[in-house]
């Protein structure tokens, strides 16, 4: 089994709950009370974590950098325009990451450089978020690692290789609190390429847990990956996917959000421990009345030696089990047994 890693009070990994991340992003649209209002949205969902992005468009991409193909049409400005447009105000990461205390809330943001990640660790975030994107930036990540917290990484586009490299490097530093989490860089991801069971490969091949960030629309997939073994789930989600912003249209919306948790912890339920051994004790009375049992097909004399002809199997199931019924046959009542009842061993 893989080993589990601590987030905070929450443990992850085989066995425990899934560990839910409700991604704000960029959703917030560098408005404070709009990033409350996510915050407030991710604790009454019941996610267990709600995480913002921590980037500055001078040090993430060059000026010269094109437009995304997905975003064409909807955004006039260039790419880094675009980032500087909604970069998260750094002044409010104390003051969100102290509301989501206030609310109950794990506060993470995945950092994108040196100085997000020292303001990061200065607010006590329990666990660091890597980009796939940033998954080739082994300096950066290194750099998260030896903050000795665990270090969540997105694995979108990558492959065995560049997924190892990651473990070598935060391993190099001490660092074994990792979770890969499979990913599909497109926004939205097609179901199609989804490739859940990559999830439970990344368990066996590692030995750590891992999970699943999702960019398809709806929740049924991102519900799908827990029961395909995803140890934490990551999901986009806004206020409405009708307001103007990069991330808007493929995130999920409040009432889905809180859907997505409830049943993500429902399929947790339902899951179980995979062992089979009888009735629960809720069914209990449709064990004793639902089930059949051997019972007198017509009146039955004390003293008659009972055949299979005067036997019936019918429910309920308070008489001797149908599977001994060639045990009864030939045997001698000793008692009248009327016809439809059952018939129990002190009877013959």
């Amino acid at each position: 089994m893989p080993r589990r890693v601590k987030i905070g009070s929450h443990l992850v990994g085989d066995g425990e709950p899934c560990f839910i991340i409700a991604e704000a992003g960029a959703n917030h649209d560098r408005n404070l009370s709009q990033a409350k209002e996510l915050i407030e949205v991710a604790t009454e969902a019941g996610a267990d974590a709600v995480k913002f992005q921590t980037y500055s468009a001078e040090t993430l991409y060059s000026k010269k950098t094109p437009r995304f193909s997905y975003l064409q049409g909807n955004f006039n400005q260039d790419t880094w325009q675009l980032i500087k447009s909604i970069e998260l105000p750094r002044q409010w990461q104390q003051e969100l990451a102290d509301y989501c205390r206030q609310k109950g809330i794990i506060f993470l943001s995945t950092p994108f450089d040196y100085q997000a990640v020292d303001e990061l660790d200065q607010l006590g975030v329990p666990a660091f978020k890597v980009a796939s994107f940033e998954i080739v930036d082994l300096p950066l990540i290194k750099y998260i690692a030896k903050c000795g917290k665990p270090v969540l990484f997105s694995t979108g586009m990558a492959n065995y290789e560049e997924i190892q490299d990651v473990f070598i490097i935060c391993q190099s530093v001490g660092n074994t609190d990792l979770i890969p989490l499979q990913c599909v860089s497109l926004y939205p991801a097609p179901v199609h390429l989804s490739n859940l069971r990559s999830i439970e490969t990344l368990k066996k091949v590692f030995g750590n847990p891992a999970g699943y960030s999702d960019h398809t629309l709806g929740i049924h997939i991102a519900v799908a990956a827990h029961v395909a073994g995803a140890n934490v789930i990551e999901k986009h989600f806004t206020l409405s996917r009708k307001l103007k912003g990069p991330d808007h249209p493929f995130a999920i919306e409040p009432d889905e959000l809180k859907t997505m948790v409830k049943q993500i912890r429902e399929v947790e339920m339902a899951l179980g421990d995979g062992i089979k051994s009888g009735p629960a004790e809720e069914e209990k009375e449709m064990f004793e009345k639902g089930r059949r049992s051997i019972h007198a097909a017509c009146h039955i004399p004390k003293g008659t030696t009972i055949t299979r002809e005067m036997l019936t199997l019918k429910r309920p199931g308070f008489g001797i089990k149908p599977k001994n019924i060639e045990m009864v046959i030939g045997r001698i009542a000793k008692v009248d047994i009327e016809e439809d009842d059952a018939v129990r061993w002190e009877m013959i």
